[in-house]
Protein backbone atom coordinates (compact mmCIF):
# COMPACT_ATOMS: atom_id res chain seq x y z
CA UNK A 1 0.00 0.00 0.00
CA UNK A 2 1.44 3.41 -0.96
CA UNK A 3 -0.42 5.27 1.75
CA UNK A 4 1.77 7.93 3.49
CA UNK A 5 0.30 8.47 6.80
CA UNK A 6 -1.53 10.16 9.19
CA UNK A 7 -0.64 13.68 7.64
CA UNK A 8 -1.65 12.79 4.23
CA UNK A 9 -4.88 11.84 5.68
CA UNK A 10 -5.46 14.33 7.79
CA UNK A 11 -5.33 16.72 4.91
CA UNK A 12 -7.98 15.21 2.91
CA UNK A 13 -9.92 14.56 5.87
CA UNK A 14 -9.80 18.84 6.01
CA UNK A 15 -10.80 18.92 2.99
CA UNK A 16 -14.07 17.64 3.08
CA UNK A 17 -14.61 18.59 6.79
CA UNK A 18 -14.35 22.03 5.28
CA UNK A 19 -17.47 22.30 4.32
CA UNK A 20 -19.09 19.78 5.68
CA UNK A 21 -18.72 21.09 8.90
CA UNK A 22 -20.78 23.93 8.36
CA UNK A 23 -23.88 21.91 6.47
CA UNK A 24 -23.75 19.39 9.20
CA UNK A 25 -22.96 20.57 12.66
CA UNK A 26 -21.99 19.08 15.49
CA UNK A 27 -23.17 15.77 14.30
CA UNK A 28 -19.47 15.20 12.45
CA UNK A 29 -17.14 13.96 15.19
CA UNK A 30 -14.38 13.06 12.37
CA UNK A 31 -14.79 12.59 8.59
CA UNK A 32 -14.98 8.69 7.69
CA UNK A 33 -11.85 8.86 6.21
CA UNK A 34 -9.81 5.34 7.19
CA UNK A 35 -7.52 2.46 6.30
CA UNK A 36 -9.24 -0.05 4.72
CA UNK A 37 -8.07 -2.27 7.54
CA UNK A 38 -10.35 -0.12 9.89
CA UNK A 39 -13.78 -1.12 10.88
CA UNK A 40 -16.47 1.59 10.60
CA UNK A 41 -18.17 2.71 14.03
CA UNK A 42 -20.93 4.85 15.24
CA UNK A 43 -19.38 7.70 15.15
CA UNK A 44 -18.57 8.28 11.70
CA UNK A 45 -20.54 10.55 9.62
CA UNK A 46 -23.37 9.47 7.03
CA UNK A 47 -23.67 11.75 4.15
CA UNK A 48 -27.15 11.81 2.84
CA UNK A 49 -26.09 11.40 -0.84
CA UNK A 50 -22.68 10.07 -2.32
CA UNK A 51 -22.90 10.81 -5.84
CA UNK A 52 -20.09 8.71 -7.84
CA UNK A 53 -19.33 9.55 -11.41
CA UNK A 54 -18.44 13.94 -11.67
CA UNK A 55 -19.96 13.73 -15.89
CA UNK A 56 -23.29 15.99 -16.95
CA UNK A 57 -25.12 13.97 -15.29
CA UNK A 58 -23.52 14.21 -11.45
CA UNK A 59 -22.62 17.68 -11.86
CA UNK A 60 -26.64 18.34 -12.74
CA UNK A 61 -27.87 16.27 -9.72
CA UNK A 62 -25.39 18.37 -7.68
CA UNK A 63 -26.59 21.73 -9.02
CA UNK A 64 -29.89 20.66 -7.70
CA UNK A 65 -29.25 19.48 -4.52
CA UNK A 66 -27.24 22.83 -3.60
CA UNK A 67 -30.96 24.06 -3.93
CA UNK A 68 -31.25 25.92 -7.48
CA UNK A 69 -35.25 25.29 -8.53
CA UNK A 70 -36.79 25.91 -11.71
CA UNK A 71 -39.98 27.92 -11.73
CA UNK A 72 -42.27 28.56 -14.80
CA UNK A 73 -40.53 32.35 -16.32
CA UNK A 74 -43.33 34.54 -16.11
CA UNK A 75 -43.60 35.41 -19.86
CA UNK A 76 -42.80 31.90 -20.68
CA UNK A 77 -45.39 30.25 -23.17
CA UNK A 78 -44.81 26.34 -23.64
CA UNK A 79 -45.69 25.41 -27.33
CA UNK A 80 -48.00 22.72 -26.05
CA UNK A 81 -51.05 24.19 -24.86
CA UNK A 82 -51.62 21.31 -22.67
CA UNK A 83 -48.39 20.96 -20.70
CA UNK A 84 -48.66 24.77 -20.32
CA UNK A 85 -51.96 24.94 -18.81
CA UNK A 86 -50.56 22.17 -16.27
CA UNK A 87 -47.77 24.08 -15.12
CA UNK A 88 -49.90 27.48 -15.09
CA UNK A 89 -51.67 25.70 -12.09
CA UNK A 90 -48.76 25.31 -10.26
CA UNK A 91 -47.07 28.52 -11.00
CA UNK A 92 -45.68 29.39 -7.61
CA UNK A 93 -44.34 26.31 -7.08
CA UNK A 94 -40.72 24.99 -8.44
CA UNK A 95 -40.93 22.11 -10.97
CA UNK A 96 -39.09 20.24 -7.99
CA UNK A 97 -42.33 20.48 -6.19
CA UNK A 98 -44.74 19.62 -8.73
CA UNK A 99 -46.14 16.02 -9.84
CA UNK A 100 -43.64 15.21 -12.40
CA UNK A 101 -46.09 11.78 -13.43
CA UNK A 102 -49.10 14.31 -13.52
CA UNK A 103 -46.71 16.68 -16.12
CA UNK A 104 -44.99 14.60 -18.11
CA UNK A 105 -48.35 12.37 -19.39
CA UNK A 106 -49.11 12.19 -22.53
CA UNK A 107 -44.95 14.00 -23.96
CA UNK A 108 -43.37 12.08 -26.25
CA UNK A 109 -39.80 12.59 -26.99
CA UNK A 110 -36.43 10.44 -27.80
CA UNK A 111 -35.91 9.41 -24.60
CA UNK A 112 -38.02 6.00 -22.98
CA UNK A 113 -37.86 7.76 -19.75
CA UNK A 114 -40.94 10.66 -18.96
CA UNK A 115 -39.13 13.11 -16.98
CA UNK A 116 -35.93 13.53 -19.28
CA UNK A 117 -38.96 14.24 -22.02
CA UNK A 118 -40.62 16.52 -20.02
CA UNK A 119 -37.20 18.28 -18.34
CA UNK A 120 -36.10 18.30 -22.33
CA UNK A 121 -38.91 20.07 -23.47
CA UNK A 122 -38.92 22.37 -20.57
CA UNK A 123 -35.44 23.21 -21.41
CA UNK A 124 -35.50 23.30 -25.18
CA UNK A 125 -39.13 23.64 -26.24
CA UNK A 126 -39.86 21.33 -29.45
CA UNK A 127 -36.46 20.89 -30.28
CA UNK A 128 -37.21 17.84 -32.19
CA UNK A 129 -39.36 20.04 -34.90
CA UNK A 130 -35.93 22.42 -35.88
CA UNK A 131 -37.14 25.19 -33.23
CA UNK A 132 -34.68 27.13 -31.15
CA UNK A 133 -37.11 28.52 -28.18
CA UNK A 134 -35.67 29.24 -25.49
CA UNK A 135 -36.64 27.52 -21.84
CA UNK A 136 -39.60 28.35 -20.27
CA UNK A 137 -38.21 28.29 -16.97
CA UNK A 138 -35.93 30.17 -14.66
CA UNK A 139 -34.05 29.67 -11.75
CA UNK A 140 -33.34 30.46 -7.98
CA UNK A 141 -30.79 29.70 -5.10
CA UNK A 142 -33.03 28.29 -2.46
CA UNK A 143 -30.40 27.42 0.49
CA UNK A 144 -32.78 26.36 2.80
CA UNK A 145 -33.43 23.27 -0.25
CA UNK A 146 -29.82 22.25 0.05
CA UNK A 147 -28.72 18.92 0.47
CA UNK A 148 -25.77 17.38 1.87
CA UNK A 149 -23.93 15.87 -0.82
CA UNK A 150 -20.27 14.87 -2.21
CA UNK A 151 -19.34 14.08 -6.34
CA UNK A 152 -16.48 11.88 -6.75
CA UNK A 153 -15.05 11.56 -10.32
CA UNK A 154 -11.39 9.95 -11.32
CA UNK A 155 -11.07 13.14 -12.92
CA UNK A 156 -11.78 17.35 -13.23
CA UNK A 157 -15.50 18.02 -13.70
CA UNK A 158 -17.02 16.89 -17.07
CA UNK A 159 -16.00 12.94 -16.61
CA UNK A 160 -15.47 11.26 -20.12
CA UNK A 161 -15.47 14.18 -22.02
CA UNK A 162 -11.64 15.47 -21.01
CA UNK A 163 -10.58 12.34 -22.30
CA UNK A 164 -12.34 12.35 -25.80
CA UNK A 165 -11.49 12.03 -29.24
CA UNK A 166 -10.55 16.17 -29.79
CA UNK A 167 -10.97 16.38 -33.57
CA UNK A 168 -14.43 15.62 -33.98
CA UNK A 169 -17.43 17.23 -33.91
CA UNK A 170 -20.33 16.42 -30.97
CA UNK A 171 -23.11 14.53 -32.26
CA UNK A 172 -25.46 17.10 -30.54
CA UNK A 173 -25.80 20.98 -30.80
CA UNK A 174 -24.12 22.89 -28.33
CA UNK A 175 -26.76 24.27 -26.74
CA UNK A 176 -27.90 20.54 -26.31
CA UNK A 177 -24.92 20.41 -24.09
CA UNK A 178 -25.35 22.89 -21.81
CA UNK A 179 -26.48 22.28 -17.98
CA UNK A 180 -29.50 24.26 -16.40
CA UNK A 181 -28.43 28.03 -15.65
CA UNK A 182 -25.52 28.75 -18.25
CA UNK A 183 -26.15 29.21 -21.80
CA UNK A 184 -23.53 27.18 -23.85
CA UNK A 185 -23.67 30.47 -26.59
CA UNK A 186 -23.28 32.63 -23.99
CA UNK A 187 -19.94 31.00 -22.39
CA UNK A 188 -18.20 30.99 -25.48
CA UNK A 189 -19.05 34.47 -26.48
CA UNK A 190 -17.99 35.65 -23.23
CA UNK A 191 -14.48 33.22 -23.55
CA UNK A 192 -13.88 34.80 -26.79
CA UNK A 193 -14.15 31.56 -28.90
CA UNK A 194 -14.84 31.37 -32.60
CA UNK A 195 -18.30 28.71 -32.70
CA UNK A 196 -18.63 28.63 -36.84
CA UNK A 197 -21.11 25.83 -35.93
CA UNK A 198 -24.06 24.46 -34.10
CA UNK A 199 -21.88 21.53 -33.12
CA UNK A 200 -18.82 21.91 -31.20
CA UNK A 201 -15.49 20.27 -30.32
CA UNK A 202 -15.49 17.77 -26.86
CA UNK A 203 -12.95 19.83 -25.46
CA UNK A 204 -15.08 22.90 -25.71
CA UNK A 205 -17.61 21.11 -23.72
CA UNK A 206 -15.80 19.76 -21.19
CA UNK A 207 -14.10 23.23 -20.76
CA UNK A 208 -17.57 24.48 -20.24
CA UNK A 209 -18.52 21.82 -17.54
CA UNK A 210 -15.23 22.00 -15.76
CA UNK A 211 -16.19 25.94 -15.95
CA UNK A 212 -19.94 25.58 -14.69
CA UNK A 213 -18.55 23.39 -11.78
CA UNK A 214 -16.87 26.66 -10.42
CA UNK A 215 -19.63 30.01 -11.29
CA UNK A 216 -22.60 27.90 -10.09
CA UNK A 217 -20.33 27.66 -6.52
CA UNK A 218 -20.71 23.44 -6.77
CA UNK A 219 -16.67 23.09 -6.15
CA UNK A 220 -17.15 22.48 -2.81
CA UNK A 221 -19.28 19.39 -3.23
CA UNK A 222 -16.69 17.72 -5.77
CA UNK A 223 -13.39 15.30 -5.10
CA UNK A 224 -10.99 15.07 -8.18
CA UNK A 225 -8.67 11.86 -9.17
CA UNK A 226 -10.85 9.64 -6.71
CA UNK A 227 -11.29 6.39 -7.30
CA UNK A 228 -13.68 3.87 -5.95
CA UNK A 229 -13.34 0.27 -5.15
CA UNK A 230 -15.96 -0.82 -3.28
CA UNK A 231 -19.65 0.20 -2.50
CA UNK A 232 -22.01 -1.53 -0.50
CA UNK A 233 -24.58 -2.01 2.16
CA UNK A 234 -23.84 -1.99 5.90
CA UNK A 235 -26.39 -4.07 8.07
CA UNK A 236 -28.04 -3.81 11.61
CA UNK A 237 -29.02 -7.03 13.20
CA UNK A 238 -32.06 -7.33 15.32
CA UNK A 239 -32.17 -8.35 18.81
CA UNK A 240 -34.82 -10.48 20.48
CA UNK A 241 -36.84 -7.12 21.32
CA UNK A 242 -36.89 -6.40 17.79
CA UNK A 243 -34.84 -3.48 18.31
CA UNK A 244 -31.51 -2.81 16.08
CA UNK A 245 -28.05 -3.58 16.86
CA UNK A 246 -24.92 -1.91 15.08
CA UNK A 247 -23.17 -4.94 13.50
CA UNK A 248 -19.65 -3.80 12.98
CA UNK A 249 -18.12 -6.31 10.18
CA UNK A 250 -20.55 -8.48 7.78
CA UNK A 251 -19.54 -9.18 4.90
CA UNK A 252 -21.62 -10.24 2.23
CA UNK A 253 -21.04 -13.53 2.66
CA UNK A 254 -20.98 -13.94 5.93
CA UNK A 255 -24.38 -12.54 5.48
CA UNK A 256 -25.85 -15.32 2.71
CA UNK A 257 -24.34 -18.07 4.89
CA UNK A 258 -26.47 -16.41 8.10
CA UNK A 259 -29.73 -16.37 5.84
CA UNK A 260 -32.95 -17.40 7.35
CA UNK A 261 -30.94 -17.90 10.87
CA UNK A 262 -31.07 -14.54 11.57
CA UNK A 263 -33.41 -10.96 10.97
CA UNK A 264 -31.15 -8.50 9.17
CA UNK A 265 -32.53 -4.97 7.64
CA UNK A 266 -30.73 -3.08 5.34
CA UNK A 267 -28.92 0.19 6.73
CA UNK A 268 -26.92 2.86 4.88
CA UNK A 269 -24.31 2.33 2.37
CA UNK A 270 -20.67 1.97 2.92
CA UNK A 271 -18.54 3.55 -0.18
CA UNK A 272 -14.52 3.04 -0.35
CA UNK A 273 -11.98 4.06 -2.95
CA UNK A 274 -8.69 6.29 -2.93
CA UNK A 275 -7.66 9.46 -3.81
CA UNK A 276 -4.69 9.92 -5.71
CA UNK A 277 -2.26 12.28 -4.24
CA UNK A 278 -0.09 14.53 -6.71
CA UNK A 279 2.97 12.85 -5.69
CA UNK A 280 1.02 9.24 -7.26
CA UNK A 281 0.67 8.14 -3.74
CA UNK A 282 -2.84 6.36 -2.84
CA UNK A 283 -4.98 7.68 0.20
CA UNK A 284 -7.40 5.56 1.10
CA UNK A 285 -11.16 6.40 2.54
CA UNK A 286 -14.08 5.28 3.76
CA UNK A 287 -17.65 7.22 3.60
CA UNK A 288 -20.99 6.23 4.87
CA UNK A 289 -24.07 7.40 2.74
CA UNK A 290 -27.96 7.21 2.91
CA UNK A 291 -28.02 7.48 -0.78
CA UNK A 292 -25.43 6.22 -3.45
CA UNK A 293 -26.50 7.74 -7.26
CA UNK A 294 -24.74 6.28 -9.98
CA UNK A 295 -23.55 8.87 -12.43
CA UNK A 296 -21.12 6.41 -14.09
CA UNK A 297 -21.54 6.99 -17.71
CA UNK A 298 -20.46 4.23 -20.00
CA UNK A 299 -17.08 4.99 -21.50
CA UNK A 300 -15.52 2.44 -18.93
CA UNK A 301 -15.04 -0.63 -20.80
CA UNK A 302 -14.61 -0.83 -24.63
CA UNK A 303 -16.83 -3.05 -26.29
CA UNK A 304 -14.97 -6.28 -27.07
CA UNK A 305 -16.34 -9.14 -30.27
CA UNK A 306 -14.96 -11.71 -27.59
CA UNK A 307 -12.72 -13.95 -30.61
CA UNK A 308 -9.60 -15.57 -31.04
CA UNK A 309 -6.68 -12.97 -31.62
CA UNK A 310 -8.63 -10.07 -29.72
CA UNK A 311 -5.70 -9.52 -27.27
CA UNK A 312 -3.15 -8.68 -30.19
CA UNK A 313 -1.33 -5.45 -29.56
CA UNK A 314 -2.46 -4.58 -33.30
CA UNK A 315 -6.35 -5.08 -32.36
CA UNK A 316 -7.51 -1.62 -31.22
CA UNK A 317 -10.63 -0.70 -29.38
CA UNK A 318 -10.67 2.91 -28.97
CA UNK A 319 -10.09 6.41 -31.43
CA UNK A 320 -7.48 7.68 -28.75
CA UNK A 321 -5.12 4.60 -29.32
CA UNK A 322 -5.85 4.94 -33.07
CA UNK A 323 -4.42 8.51 -33.34
CA UNK A 324 -1.87 7.92 -31.67
CA UNK A 325 -0.60 5.31 -33.69
CA UNK A 326 -1.32 8.05 -36.55
CA UNK A 327 0.54 10.60 -34.93
CA UNK A 328 3.58 8.48 -33.90
CA UNK A 329 3.74 7.38 -37.99
CA UNK A 330 2.95 3.74 -36.89
CA UNK A 331 0.81 3.31 -40.21
CA UNK A 332 2.48 5.77 -42.63
CA UNK A 333 3.36 4.04 -45.92
CA UNK A 334 1.31 0.68 -45.33
CA UNK A 335 0.08 -1.08 -48.14
CA UNK A 336 -2.87 -2.96 -46.09
CA UNK A 337 -5.71 -1.39 -45.16
CA UNK A 338 -7.12 -0.64 -41.94
CA UNK A 339 -9.58 -3.03 -40.33
CA UNK A 340 -12.13 -1.05 -38.77
CA UNK A 341 -15.15 -3.16 -36.92
CA UNK A 342 -18.55 -0.89 -36.08
CA UNK A 343 -21.53 0.63 -38.03
CA UNK A 344 -21.74 3.50 -35.03
CA UNK A 345 -20.41 6.90 -34.91
CA UNK A 346 -17.51 5.99 -33.73
CA UNK A 347 -16.70 3.68 -36.49
CA UNK A 348 -17.99 6.50 -38.64
CA UNK A 349 -15.25 9.23 -37.15
CA UNK A 350 -12.42 6.05 -37.55
CA UNK A 351 -13.27 6.15 -41.00
CA UNK A 352 -12.72 9.71 -41.45
CA UNK A 353 -9.84 10.09 -39.59
CA UNK A 354 -8.09 7.39 -41.88
CA UNK A 355 -9.47 8.45 -44.98
CA UNK A 356 -8.33 12.07 -44.03
CA UNK A 357 -5.06 10.33 -43.43
CA UNK A 358 -4.82 8.98 -46.70
CA UNK A 359 -5.37 5.33 -45.05
CA UNK A 360 -6.72 2.72 -47.08
CA UNK A 361 -9.90 1.20 -45.29
CA UNK A 362 -11.52 -2.17 -44.62
CA UNK A 363 -15.17 -1.39 -43.09
CA UNK A 364 -16.77 -4.16 -41.88
CA UNK A 365 -20.19 -4.74 -39.59
CA UNK A 366 -23.03 -7.16 -38.84
CA UNK A 367 -26.04 -5.01 -40.22
CA UNK A 368 -27.48 -4.36 -44.06
CA UNK A 369 -26.85 -1.16 -45.10
CA UNK A 370 -30.71 -1.03 -44.97
CA UNK A 371 -31.04 -1.41 -41.61
CA UNK A 372 -33.90 1.03 -39.99
CA UNK A 373 -31.89 0.79 -37.09
CA UNK A 374 -29.02 2.51 -38.24
CA UNK A 375 -27.85 5.82 -36.16
CA UNK A 376 -27.20 7.44 -39.86
CA UNK A 377 -31.17 7.11 -40.73
CA UNK A 378 -32.01 9.25 -37.89
CA UNK A 379 -29.29 12.40 -38.76
CA UNK A 380 -30.34 14.90 -40.81
CA UNK A 381 -28.32 15.22 -44.12
CA UNK A 382 -27.33 19.01 -43.70
CA UNK A 383 -26.42 19.29 -39.83
CA UNK A 384 -24.37 15.56 -40.18
CA UNK A 385 -22.59 15.98 -43.48
CA UNK A 386 -19.50 13.89 -42.92
CA UNK A 387 -21.50 11.02 -41.20
CA UNK A 388 -23.71 10.73 -44.78
CA UNK A 389 -20.35 11.35 -46.61
CA UNK A 390 -19.41 7.30 -44.77
CA UNK A 391 -22.73 6.26 -45.00
CA UNK A 392 -22.66 7.04 -48.35
CA UNK A 393 -19.67 4.85 -49.11
CA UNK A 394 -20.79 2.09 -46.99
CA UNK A 395 -23.46 1.59 -49.37
CA UNK A 396 -21.73 2.31 -52.71
CA UNK A 397 -18.70 0.82 -51.86
CA UNK A 398 -19.56 -2.58 -51.02
CA UNK A 399 -16.66 -5.48 -51.73
CA UNK A 400 -19.60 -6.88 -54.27
CA UNK A 401 -18.31 -4.09 -56.26
CA UNK A 402 -15.26 -3.99 -58.71
CA UNK A 403 -12.80 -3.16 -56.06
CA UNK A 404 -10.47 -1.38 -58.13
CA UNK A 405 -13.27 1.84 -58.27
CA UNK A 406 -12.52 2.27 -54.58
CA UNK A 407 -9.41 0.92 -53.30
CA UNK A 408 -9.09 3.22 -50.32
CA UNK A 409 -12.57 2.03 -49.04
CA UNK A 410 -14.20 -1.08 -49.05
CA UNK A 411 -17.51 -2.22 -46.94
CA UNK A 412 -18.36 -5.58 -46.06
CA UNK A 413 -21.88 -5.19 -44.79
CA UNK A 414 -23.79 -8.21 -43.04
CA UNK A 415 -19.81 -9.88 -42.03
CA UNK A 416 -19.19 -10.66 -38.62
CA UNK A 417 -14.93 -11.16 -37.33
CA UNK A 418 -14.30 -14.80 -36.38
CA UNK A 419 -11.07 -14.73 -35.51
CA UNK A 420 -7.84 -12.71 -35.71
CA UNK A 421 -4.17 -14.59 -36.78
CA UNK A 422 -0.84 -13.61 -35.62
CA UNK A 423 0.44 -12.65 -39.35
CA UNK A 424 -2.54 -9.51 -38.79
CA UNK A 425 -4.99 -10.98 -40.99
CA UNK A 426 -8.69 -11.39 -40.25
CA UNK A 427 -11.37 -14.43 -40.55
CA UNK A 428 -14.91 -12.54 -41.65
CA UNK A 429 -17.96 -14.45 -42.19
CA UNK A 430 -20.96 -13.44 -44.13
CA UNK A 431 -24.40 -13.77 -43.36
CA UNK A 432 -24.69 -16.38 -45.87
CA UNK A 433 -21.65 -18.63 -44.24
CA UNK A 434 -19.21 -17.35 -46.53
CA UNK A 435 -15.73 -16.83 -45.11
CA UNK A 436 -12.81 -14.44 -46.20
CA UNK A 437 -9.65 -13.92 -45.16
CA UNK A 438 -8.22 -10.25 -45.13
CA UNK A 439 -4.53 -9.22 -44.22
CA UNK A 440 -4.66 -5.45 -42.28
CA UNK A 441 -1.83 -2.90 -40.70
CA UNK A 442 -4.25 -2.27 -37.44
CA UNK A 443 -7.46 -3.48 -36.75
CA UNK A 444 -10.09 -0.82 -34.92
CA UNK A 445 -12.94 -2.62 -32.88
CA UNK A 446 -15.51 -0.06 -32.01
CA UNK A 447 -18.62 -1.62 -31.32
CA UNK A 448 -19.71 0.59 -28.55
CA UNK A 449 -18.72 0.61 -24.54
CA UNK A 450 -20.20 -0.48 -21.41
CA UNK A 451 -20.16 0.77 -17.87
CA UNK A 452 -18.03 -1.47 -15.36
CA UNK A 453 -19.49 -1.50 -12.02
CA UNK A 454 -16.80 -3.57 -10.34
CA UNK A 455 -17.17 -1.62 -7.31
CA UNK A 456 -21.04 -2.84 -6.78
CA UNK A 457 -22.46 -6.81 -5.42
CA UNK A 458 -22.27 -8.82 -8.65
CA UNK A 459 -20.92 -5.77 -10.80
CA UNK A 460 -24.73 -4.85 -10.33
CA UNK A 461 -25.70 -7.82 -12.83
CA UNK A 462 -28.56 -7.88 -10.44
CA UNK A 463 -30.25 -4.09 -10.68
CA UNK A 464 -30.35 -4.26 -14.71
CA UNK A 465 -33.71 -4.71 -16.71
CA UNK A 466 -32.41 -8.23 -16.99
CA UNK A 467 -31.49 -9.78 -13.74
CA UNK A 468 -27.60 -11.70 -13.55
CA UNK A 469 -26.51 -9.93 -16.64
CA UNK A 470 -24.28 -6.89 -17.41
CA UNK A 471 -25.53 -3.75 -17.56
CA UNK A 472 -25.66 -1.70 -20.83
CA UNK A 473 -27.24 1.29 -21.98
CA UNK A 474 -29.43 -0.47 -25.02
CA UNK A 475 -29.85 -3.70 -24.24
CA UNK A 476 -29.63 -4.17 -20.26
CA UNK A 477 -30.17 -0.73 -18.55
CA UNK A 478 -30.32 -0.79 -14.52
CA UNK A 479 -34.01 -0.47 -13.74
CA UNK A 480 -35.42 2.37 -11.94
CA UNK A 481 -39.18 4.23 -11.13
CA UNK A 482 -39.54 6.08 -14.22
CA UNK A 483 -40.48 9.16 -11.98
CA UNK A 484 -37.48 9.15 -9.24
CA UNK A 485 -34.87 7.40 -11.26
CA UNK A 486 -34.42 4.68 -7.73
CA UNK A 487 -32.89 1.47 -8.62
CA UNK A 488 -36.45 -0.77 -8.54
CA UNK A 489 -34.05 -3.85 -6.76
CA UNK A 490 -32.38 -1.69 -4.60
CA UNK A 491 -33.60 1.05 -1.98
CA UNK A 492 -31.75 4.09 -2.00
CA UNK A 493 -29.84 3.28 -4.48
CA UNK A 494 -30.28 6.02 -7.79
CA UNK A 495 -29.19 6.04 -11.32
CA UNK A 496 -29.23 8.22 -14.04
CA UNK A 497 -27.85 8.91 -17.65
CA UNK A 498 -26.50 6.17 -19.90
CA UNK A 499 -26.94 3.73 -17.06
CA UNK A 500 -30.85 4.12 -17.55
CA UNK A 501 -30.79 4.52 -20.96
CA UNK A 502 -29.92 8.45 -21.54
CA UNK A 503 -27.59 8.66 -23.95
CA UNK A 504 -27.81 12.60 -24.41
CA UNK A 505 -26.38 14.80 -22.58
CA UNK A 506 -30.20 16.85 -23.29
CA UNK A 507 -31.93 13.75 -21.88
CA UNK A 508 -29.77 13.09 -18.70
CA UNK A 509 -30.95 16.26 -16.72
CA UNK A 510 -34.30 14.66 -16.21
CA UNK A 511 -32.87 12.22 -14.06
CA UNK A 512 -30.96 15.01 -11.60
CA UNK A 513 -34.66 16.51 -11.86
CA UNK A 514 -36.40 13.26 -10.69
CA UNK A 515 -33.42 12.36 -7.58
CA UNK A 516 -34.17 15.77 -6.76
CA UNK A 517 -38.01 15.56 -6.27
CA UNK A 518 -37.48 12.15 -4.61
CA UNK A 519 -35.05 13.20 -1.54
CA UNK A 520 -36.58 16.55 -1.18
CA UNK A 521 -39.42 14.80 -0.15
CA UNK A 522 -37.72 12.04 2.06
CA UNK A 523 -36.23 14.80 3.65
CA UNK A 524 -39.48 17.02 4.41
CA UNK A 525 -40.79 13.72 5.84
CA UNK A 526 -37.49 13.96 7.89
CA UNK A 527 -37.58 17.20 9.01
CA UNK A 528 -41.22 16.83 10.22
CA UNK A 529 -40.50 13.70 11.81
CA UNK A 530 -38.18 15.68 14.18
CA UNK A 531 -40.39 18.90 14.45
CA UNK A 532 -43.33 16.09 15.59
CA UNK A 533 -40.80 15.27 18.35
CA UNK A 534 -40.06 11.67 17.12
CA UNK A 535 -35.97 12.41 17.30
CA UNK A 536 -35.38 9.06 18.86
CA UNK A 537 -34.83 6.94 15.93
CA UNK A 538 -31.66 4.94 14.91
CA UNK A 539 -30.86 6.05 11.26
CA UNK A 540 -31.99 3.03 9.56
CA UNK A 541 -34.10 4.26 6.44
Amino acid sequence: RTYSGTETEGQLLNSFVQYFGDSLGRKIKRMPLIEETVLPGNSLLTLPVVIIGNGPSGICLSYLLSGYRPYLSPEAIHPNPILHTKLEEARHLSIVDQDLEYLSEGLEGRSSNPVAVLFDTLLHPDADFGYDYPPVLHWKLEQHNYIPHIVLGKGPPGGAWHSMEGSMLTISFGDWMELPGLSFKEWAASKRRNIKSDRVMPEEIARYYKHYVKVMGLQKNFRDNVYITSVSRLYREKDDEGRSQQNEDISTQHLEMEDGQKSLIKRNWEVRGYQRATDGSHVPFCLFAENVALATGTFDSPGRLQVEGEDFPFVLHSMSDFGAAISKGKLRGKADPVLIVGAGLTAADAVLCACNNNIPVVHVFRRRVTDTSLIFKQLPKKLYPEYHKVYHMMCTQSHTVDSNQHSTYTSFPEHKVLSFKPEMKCVLQSASGLKKILKFSVALVLIGSHPNLFFLKDQGHSIGHHSNQPITCKGNPIEIDPYTYECTKEANLFALGPLVGDNFVRFLKGGALGIARCLAIRQKKKHELIEGGDGGGDGVP
